[in-house]
């Protein structure tokens, strides 16, 4: 459920289960969200929002709704982007490597690069388009040899190595890039 406020635009309302009272938080999208008790009405949550107001603007980084559409847009052309270019480079390297994976998954996850489950499915993260093509491979070959190496062990790095001689360089110039979008 949503609603439109003056100040802060739209308003994510996520009923939980678990939640007794209205939490408040920023999403990654810049949107406030109430964390609510499933019987919440918009009605209810706006008298919440009114009454937390104060509190809301001193604690919480509230994002203008301009900007945000402007990040929603971004967000946009990047997935477009990741989603076709990406697949393809994962599959390029896992044929020329023998890799096997289940399926590939595209995320904007504000803190990783990729990640693969256990289940066998390669999460990578729509960010990647904004990095050179060789942080981009990097990324994809580390996933791809998390398939045989569930961890960072020696044998994990030796793996990725034998992939990308450079991977420690392009380790530490991702650093210099956010994976948000």
């Amino acid at each position: 459920m949503t609603f439109n406020d003056s100040e802060f635009g739209e308003v994510v309302i996520r009923k939980n289960a678990w939640s007794t009272r209205p939490k408040f938080s920023v999403a990654t999208s810049g949107k406030l969200t109430i964390s609510a008790p499933p019987h919440t009405t918009v009605f209810l949550a706006k008298r919440w929002l009114n009454a937390s107001r104060n509190e809301i603007r001193a604690k919480l980084p509230i994002k203008d709704p301009s900007t945000q559409r402007a990040r929603d847009a971004a967000k946009k052309h990047l997935m477009k982007k990741a989603r076709e270019y990406l697949p393809y480079r994962l599959e390029f390297w896992a044929t020329k490597y023998g890799y096997k994976y289940s399926g590939v998954r595209l995320s904007h996850a504000n803190t990783r690069w990729g990640s693969r489950s256990s289940s066998g499915t390669i999460s990578l993260n729509i960010g990647l388009m904004k990095v050179p093509e060789p942080l981009r491979d990097y990324v994809i070959l580390h996933e791809l040899a998390h398939i045989n190496h569930m961890d960072h062990s020696a044998e994990f790095w030796a793996e990725v190595e034998s992939h990308d001689p450079a991977y420690r360089r392009h380790r530490k110039l991702l650093k210099q890039y956010s994976p948000g979008v």
